[in-house]
């Protein structure tokens, strides 16, 4: 497949599920994806990131090598909203590992913090903070503070996902 085409041809919901059973558990197809995804042109960037989230949720464990470029291609600025949703989507189906979490829960706590993030960003970092607190019960506090500061002004996904995480860390 010439993936590349593929990705300029259409963006939609088929063609995401197309590439995503494409690549399979294939991890050598997988890094062909995430090439694109990481290097090539704004919108091949932005139509890769949706089927590299769905690819890592069907299988997690071909994200594994990739946790670096994934952090930094999030934390450059000027990204297109489809990286940093889609980054944060993926990172909701994982168990990062120890080396990583550091310097994803600040780029989660970053996220939620920014005025400028789309809610979906927002509310699938809110999520992977969730599940980093499993691990690390030390950031609950620093999650309720920041979802208190935000709460008022978010939309209705933000709420939904922030009351859950309230709920999870009040049982």
């Amino acid at each position: 497949m010439d993936l590349r085409h593929k990705l300029l041809a259409a963006h939609s919901r088929q063609q995401c599920d197309d590439i995503v059973a494409w690549v399979g558990a294939d991890q050598k197809r997988f890094d062909e994806l995430f090439k694109l995804f990481l290097n090539d042109e704004y919108r091949i960037v932005q139509r890769s990131a949706w089927p590299v989230s769905y690819c890592v949720q069907a299988h997690p464990n071909l994200i594994t090598k990739h946790y670096p470029k994934l952090i930094a291609k999030m934390q450059e600025n000027d990204q297109p909203d489809a990286v940093k949703r889609n980054g944060a989507r993926l990172l909701q189906h994982v168990d990062i590992p120890e080396k990583y979490c550091g310097s994803i829960m600040d780029l989660c706590f970053q996220l939620v913090a920014s005025p400028d993030e789309a809610v979906a960003i927002k509310a699938f970092s809110l999520t992977v903070l969730g599940n980093l607190a499993k691990k690390y019960p030390d950031i609950i506090p620093e999650i309720k503070l920041l979802i208190e500061e935000q709460f008022g002004d978010e939309k209705p996904a933000f709420k939904s996902r922030a009351l859950k995480l309230l709920k999870m860390f009040n049982h």
